[in-house]
C-alpha cells in the first residue's frame, strides 16, 4: 500500500485514468471489428476518427492506429474491385426455365 499522500493521490488517478483508457479501447476494437463486418466508405471516416483519438491519447501506439488504417482501407478497395469486375446480369424474357424431357428406356448413370 502507498503511504505518501502523493503515492495515494498517484494511486487513485490511475485507477480512474485506466477506466478513461479502457473505454476508449474497447471502443477502438468495436470500430474495428463492427467495420470489418460491413466495411464501407462512409464508415472508414468513423473507424480513422477513433483510431485517432487512441493514438492520440497513447492507448494504442501511433503505428498500430496506422497499420489497422492501412488494413482497413484496404478491404473497401478491394470491394469496390470486385465489384467492378463483377459483369451485370441479364434478365431474361421468360420466369422459368424450359423443362427437359426424358427418354424412356435408358439408364442413365449407369
Amino acid at each position: 500500500m502507498p503511504i505518501t499522500k502523493q503515492a495515494i493521490k498517484k494511486v487513485r488517478q490511475d485507477k480512474r485514468k485506466t477506466r478513461i483508457n479502457q473505454k476508449i479501447k474497447f471502443a477502438a476494437k468495436k470500430a474495428v471489428v463492427e467495420f470489418r463486418k460491413k466495411p464501407s466508405a462512409s464508415s472508414l471516416s468513423n473507424v480513422f476518427s477513433v483510431l485517432d483519438r487512441a493514438a492520440k491519447t497513447n492507448v494504442i501506439h501511433k503505428n498500430k492506429a496506422a497499420r489497422l488504417k492501412s488494413r482497413l482501407s484496404k478491404l473497401v478497395a478491394v470491394k469496390r474491385q470486385v465489384k467492378a469486375l463483377k459483369p451485370p446480369t441479364k434478365k431474361s424474357s421468360r420466369s422459368k426455365p424450359p423443362k427437359k424431357s426424358l427418354k424412356v428406356g435408358l439408364n442413365p448413370g449407369r
